[in-house]
């Protein structure tokens, strides 16, 4: 045996000895971390994450640890105090939240720790990551100001703007009826809608785009807006073409889209499609 593979053997053998101890030695590493943050953040009173902190199995594993038994009256009483502490700061919370909604002129409805604000526009807070997340877009605050402006901006830029249902009908149907004519399909049949979402933004460039396709000549048209869009129609009942033809989304898992349907529930839909109407 050369000296080389000597050495590596010992260093696999010492190895393998100190595993175990290794792996015990980082566990209670783990737990004394754990009361070293729960200590600083009760000195920096930050009550929504220690109140996060003893609600978790670590405490839990703590208190099960016999050399740190002695930490759960403490514990106990910190997650007392945490937890009236959180309550409070919740009520006072909502009732801001409800006030600078009333004074932006948005009627924001609350189902603690979920908001939401017209079809299409929904949220939830998480006050232990100080983030709330709009349309699964995360804004790192609670702060209800920040919440408020984050949600009428979303209302401007989805709502706000001038939007013809008949029309938007009429766009649908003529991006669906070309791709039945390029399918060689019949009027009434089921086309993909995540297909159907790609030519109908196709449809919405301009000419010059398709001759530069630059970023800046691009019309962009989020699926939140398609979503939106799509329910305005429910909403007015507008959802067929002035030749009488109703639009129809399928629910189904494959290749799908979230939307929202006619009763205003997000649902997945895997494909539209356009038929008579019924008189």
């Amino acid at each position: 045996m050369d000296n080389e593979t000597y050495l590596q053997e010992k260093q696999d053998q010492l190895n393998e000895i100190a595993r175990p101890y290794q792996k015990e030695l980082n566990r209670t590493q783990r737990l004394a971390d754990f009361l070293k943050l729960c200590v600083r953040c009760a000195g920096r009173d930050d009550f929504l994450r220690l109140d996060e902190l003893l609600n978790s199995k670590q405490a839990q594993d703590v208190v099960e640890e016999e050399p740190l038994s002695e930490c759960k009256p403490i514990l106990d009483s910190l997650r007392e105090d945490t937890h009236k502490k959180v309550e409070q700061y919740r009520l006072q919370f909502v009732e801001d939240l409800i006030r600078l909604g009333k004074e932006a002129d948005l009627d924001i409805t609350i189902d603690f720790p979920r908001i939401s604000l017209l079809k299409g526009i929904e949220g939830e807070i998480a006050f232990a990551d100080r983030t709330t997340t709009i349309n699964k877009k995360t804004l790192k605050s609670i702060d209800p100001r920040r919440i408020v402006t984050a949600l009428g901006l979303l209302k401007k830029q989805l709502y706000d703007k001038p939007f013809d249902p008949q029309q938007y009908v009429e766009d649908l149907y003529t991006t669906y009826s070309k791709m039945c004519k390029t399918d060689d399909a019949a009027i009434g049949s089921p086309v993909n809608i995540q297909t159907f979402y790609l030519e109908y933004v196709v449809s919405q460039q301009s000419k010059v785009f398709f001759t530069n396709m630059e970023k800046g000549k691009f019309r962009g048209y989020s699926l939140e807006q398609f979503c939106v869009d799509v329910w305005r129609c429910f909403d007015t009942g507008t959802t067929a073409t002035k030749k009488g033809l109703s639009f129809k989304l399928t629910p189904g898992r494959n290749f799908s889209l979230w939307l929202l349907d006619s009763t205003g529930e997000k649902q997945q839909i895997s494909a539209i499609s356009f038929h008579e109407s019924a008189e």
